[in-house]
C-alpha cells in the first residue's frame, strides 16, 4: 500500500514500468519523472554529500538540482525527464532501495 501523498496521480494515462533502485513502479507514460515519483510516494531522491540530509524536488523547473537521479549512468534532474518505458532510475548516492 502506497503511503499518503499530497500529489495526485494521473488517471486515464497509459502506464509503463520504471525501475527505481531495482524496484518496479508503474508510472504514467509521458509524465514528468519527478512529479510521477512524488505521486507514487517517493519522497527522498538523494542525500546531500556532506550532511546526508534528504533531498527531493523543490522547484520543479530545473533550477535547484535537488531532484538529481541517475539514469543510464548519467546524473540528471528528474524534473527535466519524461517517463518512458524501461527507464532505470537510481538514487545517485546510494540512498538505498526505493521506499514507496
Amino acid at each position: 500500500m502506497k503511503p499518503a501523498s499530497p500529489f495526485l496521480e494521473l488517471h486515464d494515462c497509459p502506464r509503463v514500468t520504471v525501475l527505481l533502485d531495482g524496484q518496479p513502479l508503474d508510472l504514467p507514460e509521458g509524465a514528468n519523472l519527478a512529479a510521477a515519483l512524488l505521486a507514487a510516494g517517493v519522497e527522498v531522491f538523494r542525500k546531500t554529500p556532506v550532511s546526508g540530509a534528504p533531498r527531493g524536488p523543490f522547484c520543479m523547473m530545473g533550477a535547484c538540482f535537488d531532484c538529481l537521479v541517475e539514469i543510464d549512468g548519467v546524473v540528471r534532474q528528474a524534473c527535466m525527464v519524461e517517463v518512458t518505458a524501461g527507464l532505470e532510475v537510481r538514487k545517485p548516492d546510494g540512498v538505498g532501495d526505493a521506499t514507496v
